[in-house]
């Protein structure tokens, strides 16, 4: 590895070279990975990847001038001083504000390349073409917010902030949802109805977590294992796993605390105010993130949870 203040004006070009390719290529990852769901902001990254290959061209075309057809292999990685880049263009799907702050660093760190090379150049073509590559990377980001204005038009960023809706309702809200209305509605049975049958806090309390938990860990994998959400856009199968399993055990948890009230009674009071509150929950989240109408959230939730908490209390009573 070498440094910076080593490389000769070919091997400089050289690797603005590469930079420009590499720049030309993220970027071209960047607008394939966003233009299904944010069409607007991937003509931003296609245009900006233009930009990047007129300045790959106009780099070859000085190399040939100085150098030659043969232009030798130096990488970012051979250099010291760069930093190592997260590979987000990899990840499926892409983020939008990740994206637009890796564009950021992208940019700022090719300038600082661009100015540093300039100021080292001798030969005097090259110190000018490098000069004003740094001057249009020092414009680039305002190249950017002017692409922005000009691509994303009010219907435009309206659709795109529906796009990022409906991947967070699919990627969050759904997985979620499922667990907490699993764990607030399933665990209902077994929780009362070992209350019932022992009259005993701590009993039903002990049932309550092994019951919450179970069903966390069994929710998680089977959503996890649901899919890999490459072709559903669902997100990456682990996280939504992790998602539902936290929020079936949070469900059941939830009415299963009140029994470490020793009282009996006030325990099972409690722990049906926070049935309530639970199934209220769900209901409005039904209603606002899955446009269900609220008595027919109300209506749905109300009746699963009803039937449920009967069973249990049925059961636990014979």
């Amino acid at each position: 590895m070498k440094n910076f203040k080593e490389l000769s004006e070919r091997e400089t070009l050289a690797l603005a070279i590469s930079l420009e390719e590499e720049d030309e290529r993220v970027y071209a990852d960047f607008f394939e990975g966003l233009r299904q769901d944010f069409g607007g902001s991937a003509a931003v990254f296609d245009s900006m990847r233009k930009e990047e290959s007129e300045h790959r061209r106009r780099l070859i075309e000085l190399y040939r001038q100085k150098f030659g057809e043969h232009i030798p292999l130096v990488r970012r990685q051979d250099v010291k001083g760069f930093v190592q880049r997260t590979p987000v263009w990899l990840v499926r799907p892409l983020g939008l504000d990740t994206v637009r702050k890796q564009a950021s660093a992208i940019e700022v760190e090719t300038r600082r390349f661009y100015e540093q090379a300039a100021a080292r150049a001798q030969d005097a073509s090259i110190r000018q073409l490098l000069d004003d590559l740094a001057q249009e990377e020092r414009a680039h980001e305002n190249r950017a917010l002017e692409l922005t204005e000009e691509n994303l038009r009010p219907d435009v960023k309206e659709d795109e902030d529906k796009a990022r809706r409906r991947l967070f309702v699919l990627q969050i809200v759904q997985p979620g949802l499922a667990g907490l209305m699993d764990g607030s509605v399933s665990t209902l049975a077994p929780v009362f109805a070992a209350a019932m049958a022992t009259t005993s806090s701590w009993d039903a309390f002990l049932v309550g977590m092994a019951a919450s938990l179970g069903a966390g860990i069994s929710m998680g994998f089977a959503e996890a294992l649901s899919d890999d959400g490459s072709l559903t856009g669902r997100g990456h199968p682990w996280a939504r796993g992790l998602i539902c399993g936290l929020m079936t055990a949070l469900g059941g948890i939830g009415h299963t605390l009140p029994f470490l009230v020793p009282e009996f009674r006030l325990a099972l009071g409690i722990a049906m105010a926070v049935v309530l509150v639970e199934l209220g929950i769900i209901t409005w989240v039904r209603h606002r993130f899955m446009d269900t109408p609220v008595f027919s959230a109300a209506l749905q939730v109300g009746l699963g949870g009803a039937l449920v908490f009967i069973t249990g209390i049925l059961i636990g009573k014979s």
